[in-house]
């Protein structure tokens, strides 16, 4: 297993936001995490990537293993050009400083550029370019020191339906070309069906539906089904007003 979540915990001002949780990710698999608003997700990622303290419980990686985390509007530095926002990491971060020379960096940046087919836009600014193609450097730097674990917080949000395909089939890509576990938060049933393997569902800090995406589809779990249909009506209290 490229990644286990074991009994995790995580309270804010007494509540807690994520109560007992665990699954397992694979290398070469993708887990998509979904619920409503409010539900978790993004505090799930942020305690995978180390941002957020545990409470309790554990996360257990791979020995020395790299975790990349793809925020949801990108998080690019737009005072940098397309290739200094995707070297940062082997420039800046102290275990891969000085670990390549100058001609190395730029033909892993120009790597990084192909696999999310961008080639040649390392001069452009953040600025210039389109949200999708933003979503892509982020990618593309999310990638840069080829992690084990890839974290995508929301890649398909804001972007039309075509570009959310796009970033999609990239998703998948990257899982492929790298060997990754990626855990992908959505709302996006498209995202779902077109980028993950297997789901987990949070509502109330709880997991309450745990399987494929077959099984998230087919309706036969109440939350699952209240979610893919997007009912007020169900086992989830939705706020209304």
């Amino acid at each position: 297993m490229a990644l286990t979540v074991k009994n995790l915990v995580k309270i804010f001002d007494g509540k807690k936001v994520l109560d007992n949780i665990s699954f397992e990710v694979e290398n070469g698999k993708t887990l998509g995490v979904v619920g409503f608003s409010g539900s978790g997700k993004s505090t799930l990622l942020k305690m995978i990537s180390g941002i957020l303290p545990i409470d309790s419980g554990e996360i257990i990686y791979p020995e020395e293993a790299e975790v990349a985390m793809a925020f949801q509007y990108s998080a690019l530095f737009d005072f940098l050009d397309v290739y200094d926002n995707i070297a940062f990491p082997l420039v800046e971060r102290k275990e891969f400083r000085g670990k390549y020379s100058k001609e190395e960096i730029a033909k892993i940046v120009g790597d990084k550029l192909r696999m999310v087919g961008l080639e040649g836009i390392e001069e452009k600014f953040p600025s210039e370019l389109s949200g999708g193609m933003q979503k892509r450097v982020g990618f593309a730097r999310a990638i840069v020191t080829n992690p084990d674990i890839i974290l995508f917080d929301e890649p398909t949000a804001g972007l039309d339906p075509v570009t959310s395909t796009m970033i999609e089939d990239y998703i998948v890509r990257l899982k492929k070309e790298l060997n990754a576990a990626c855990i992908v938060v959505t709302h996006q049933l498209s995202t779902i069906k077109r980028a993950v393997d297997s789901v987990i569902m949070l509502y109330q800090g709880d997991i309450v539906f745990q399987g494929s995406v077959e099984e998230l589809l087919s309706g036969q779990n109440e939350y699952a089904r209240q979610f893919v249909s997007a009912s007020i009506q169900g086992p989830m209290n939705i706020a209304t007003k």
